[in-house]
């Protein structure tokens, strides 16, 4: 199975990017950013009490997606999931929407 966590890479962000936290990169043990493989496409879902973001990234392991929110109160959750089970969240998705 697909784990996109497999090849956490070090990467340095250039200096204007250490100013302000990017939500998209975590902070290693050692104080460097770490990026969860290349951004390909990213969206931002502001909703009522949290900020969703859906990222399409690409990794050496094949593409992903990175599902992440943030609360008001600042809490961060994240999921991945392999690009080829995209179309089962979708089919949950639109069965969890039929029963609203």
């Amino acid at each position: 199975m697909f784990d996109p966590m497999s090849d956490l890479v070090p990467s340095v962000p250039p200096p204007e990017a250490t100013s302000a936290p990017s939500f998209g990169r975590g902070q290693g043990g050692d104080g460097s950013n770490r990026e969860y493989g290349k951004e390909l496409h990213s969206i931002t879902i502001h909703a009522k009490q949290r900020t969703f973001y859906v990222d399409l990234k690409e990794s050496a392991n094949g593409k992903f997606f990175k599902v992440s929110e943030k609360s008001r109160g600042g809490r961060k959750t994240t999921i991945m999931f392999d690009a080829e089970d995209l179309d089962a969240f979708l089919n949950a998705l639109q069965e969890m929407k039929s029963k609203l």
